[in-house]
């Protein structure tokens, strides 16, 4: 893989191949997730995909997916034992994080983003690294892409098992970071989890167009949750692949008569309608891209109206359900009961399968080499 492969010297086409992003969202955007890779799987698709970019929330669920690929067991390109993924996602929703970390954080030495880090490494990621992640130059190997925003240079940080860097600063080949860190910077929801700060010990490359190549840019990243720049990871897919799948977990923001004037709650309400409004545009974006042709795919969310799709066959019975209280969870790191972890897998599942099953067609599932039948059943009893 070349260099200026890394920092999206964009071909004058998109070249054929599947980029699946994964939304911000904290522990409501991790099991949503879930649920859409449980679909993913199913229909033969999550193996083809040949990158997998995240953000917040959902780069949790995508550091679960990566450390967890070479233990998936591949039959017709449909791992039998996906259970592994949904357990270990499972064990971290039974984990409060954030609470915990703020307050250490603001009592005791050491930032909140490095509590939150701690604990994901304890819970999820025993000590793995950037490295540990899937080598894509293997077949049936996608590459993970965990976004960050680096709020030095206002430039989207991404984290590989290859390279890590922005376009600004230049990138560190092989970067030897565990991966609890880089999902720790990409789920650094501001204000409070952010920032996270990133000590640079090894050798910055100077590419084509890094004008902050120095220090202090080359010593330490400032970093803030993926999301801030690119809250539905769409940016290292578009310019790249010409089939996406984005599963979009991101919160709508409900109307308020009387919004707080105090400055913290103020600025809180503000954050959330900057992220309303660049979630949306980023989604105008993406469906006009598709119905330019200029990609093929689909997109699937977690306030995703399940008629809006006009399906003939509706095994699910997704008509007489209300999924909106699960959209409505707060995006927190917080511990989730096992119920609602089910809703939300189930509810991921089967809006996954609604969009699949509208936009990619017969032709389009000829060419991927799937066939994307009815599902039986949800994953896991009790519907959403």
């Amino acid at each position: 893989m070349s260099l200026d492969e890394f920092i999206d010297e964009r071909p004058a086409q998109p070249e054929d191949g599947i980029g699946l992003a994964l939304s911000g969202g904290g522990y409501r955007a991790m099991v949503f997730h879930a649920g859409g890779l449980i679909r993913l799987n199913e229909v033969g698709l999550l193996r083809k995909v040949k990158r997998i970019s995240s953000v917040s929330g959902g780069s949790i669920t995508a550091g679960v997916l990566g450390t967890s690929w070479k233990d998936l067991q591949f039959a017709d390109d449909v791992a039998v034992n996906f259970e592994l993924v949904v357990e270990r996602v499972r064990q971290l929703a039974d984990t409060t994080v954030d609470s915990g970390a703020i307050i250490g954080g603001i009592l005791l030495p050491g930032s909140i983003s490095d509590r939150v880090a701690k604990a994901y490494d304890k819970v999820l990621f025993k000590g793995a690294r950037l490295n540990d992640l899937p080598d894509d130059s293997q077949p049936g190997n996608p590459r993970f892409v965990i976004n960050a925003t680096n709020i030095q240079t206002a430039a989207l940080w991404r984290f590989s098992r290859n390279y890590m860097g922005d376009y600004r600063v230049g990138l560190i080949e092989r970067p030897d970071v565990p991966l609890a860190i880089a999902v720790a910077a990409s789920s650094a929801f501001p204000p409070v989890l952010s920032p996270s700060e990133l000590d640079i010990e090894q050798p910055v490359v100077n590419t084509p167009g890094a004008d902050l190549h120095k220090e202090p840019y080359i010593e330490k990243a400032i970093l803030s949750d993926g999301g801030v720049y690119d809250n539905l990871g769409l940016e290292t897919i578009t310019k790249r692949y010409v089939t996406l799948l984005v599963s979009d977990a991101g919160q709508k923001i409900a109307p308020d008569p009387d919004p707080h004037r105090d400055w913290a709650r103020h600025s809180l309400r503000v954050l959330d309608t900057v992220d309303n409004q660049v979630r949306s545009l980023r989604k105008r974006h993406l469906i006009d891209s598709f119905e330019r042709k200029d990609h093929n795919g689909t997109y699937w969310g977690i306030r995703t109206s399940f008629a809006d799709y006009k399906l003939a066959d509706d095994p699910l019975k997704c008509l007489t359900r209300n999924p909106v209280p699960l959209a409505e969870i707060q995006t927190r790191l917080e511990a989730m009961p096992r119920n609602v972890q089910d809703r939300l897998m189930n509810w991921g599942y089967a809006i996954c399968d609604a969009a699949l099953r509208a936009h990619i067609d017969d032709a389009l599932q000829a060419k991927l080499g799937v066939k994307i039948g009815l599902p039986t059943k949800f994953p896991f009893d009790g519907g959403y």
